[in-house]
């Protein structure tokens, strides 16, 4: 293999996403890199809330099958202030569900599917290097799993390696790209525990003592998070502590957090960033690469295949039609579709977290809002319109 039309750099959401819609809808071949292994990728346990645009994706693709037999689809949520839980009714309010569907079984249904259909994915490969993205062809130096090195070319290449991504600088070294960040003065404590259900939807819990979020993986893992300082490491967090600060803030006379055996414990830094334009001659980035935002709006992995729907038909219409209209609007159509999530998620993060600072002031403040937009049909259905999620954009080539 010397060319490709397509070159992708990374097997996750962004990455496998573009590959599978450019060989489903358009049958553009394209090879993706990932410097992981399959098991690696398949095997890191991820968070994972699909909006509706995803799950349809998912459907009318033919990945869905296993998320509709496996995920929690879900018709609401629960908000709680010191115990006081209010449902949010996604279906009622919208329309829609949403699913509970860990990233890395999104990623074991598309790499499954990329494989049936003969693609490549090439597992334990290091990109080296990219050039050429300014002229007419790039070419791609990379390390296979053999330690050789060796070059292929291709008419695009797209940056879908995560928040690190060492390519993301050849776009912000530009005159006039931006790379925006924000830190959030909170992280959360993240477990994975062997235990059932606390109950089938999801809690986001407001209180003096701190967020929490009750989560579920499937009937006997679930996820929880707690509000704790980004300073803190996971040998401060004793499972005595986790549990007696759990109860605290979500547990009441008619609702126990389910305990049990706690296999995984992390600490989650809270970021948001934002890079514009996303895009540099035939170089385009999609996913963390490109932006990160904060878990609590449940927005990154949607985010990416978002990006992916409107760089998909871009790509398809260059190629097979050599027309680059779509393709040279990427980084306008999606940067606002980007920021309006960084909105919903800091919105949400500021509205559910104390801030250590000034806990008094904050903790009245944001319980005042949370108050606020429970109280209402209009506030309960702004707040399950962003949660579910926007249609994803559609082109046609």
């Amino acid at each position: 293999m010397t060319h490709t039309p397509v070159a992708i750099i990374g097997a996750g959401p962004a990455g496998l996403t573009l590959a599978h819609l450019l060989h489903h809808n358009y049958g553009i071949e394209s090879v993706v890199f990932e410097s992981r292994s399959r098991q690696e990728v398949e095997e890191t346990v991820r968070a994972g809330v699909l909006e509706q645009g995803t799950m349809r994706l998912m459907r009318e693709t033919g990945v869905g099958d296993r998320m509709d037999r496996e995920a929690d689809i879900d018709d609401a949520i629960e908000l709680a202030i010191d115990g006081e839980r209010t449902r949010i009714d996604l279906a009622g309010l919208t329309g829609h569900h949403m699913a509970v569907y860990p990233q890395h079984e999104y990623l074991k249904d598309f790499i499954a599917r990329r494989l049936a259909d003969g693609q490549p994915i090439l597992f334990n490969t290091t990109v080296d290097d990219v050039t050429g993205y300014d002229d007419d062809q790039v070419t791609i130096t990379y390390t296979g799993e053999d330690g050789g090195q060796l070059q292929l070319t291709a008419d695009y290449v797209m940056a879908g390696d995560g928040s690190a991504s060492p390519n993301r600088k050849l776009i912000t070294e530009l005159p006039g790209a931006v790379r925006s960040k924000h830190e959030y003065p909170f992280a959360w404590f993240g477990i994975l525990v062997n235990a059932p259900k606390t109950q089938k939807e999801l809690i986001y819990a407001n209180s003096p003592d701190g967020f929490a979020l009750i989560s579920t993986r499937s009937d006997t893992v679930q996820r929880y998070y707690l509000q704790c300082n980004p300073e803190d490491s996971v040998d401060m967090w004793s499972d005595e502590r986790i549990w007696e600060e759990l109860h605290k803030r979500v547990s009441t006379d008619d609702l126990r957090v389910a305990e049990g055996e706690i296999f995984d414990k992390a600490v989650l830094r809270f970021r948001s960033a934002v890079t514009d334009p996303m895009q540099r001659g035939r170089l385009f980035l999609a996913g963390d690469a490109a932006h990160t935002v904060p878990p609590t709006g449940a927005k990154g992995l949607n985010l990416a295949v978002a990006d992916v729907s409107v760089l998909a038909p871009g790509l398809a219409r260059a190629i097979k039609k050599n027309n680059t209209d779509l393709l040279d609007q990427y980084s306008a159509l999606a940067v606002p579709r980007v920021w309006k999530a960084q909105h919903f998620s800091y919105w949400m993060s500021s509205m559910l977290h104390t801030v250590p600072e000034d806990p008094y002031f904050q903790t009245q403040r944001s319980r005042a809002e949370l108050r606020s937009v429970l109280a209402t049909e209009a506030g309960r259905k702004y707040l399950a319109e962003q949660y579910v999620g926007i249609d994803l954009p559609t082109f046609e080539v």
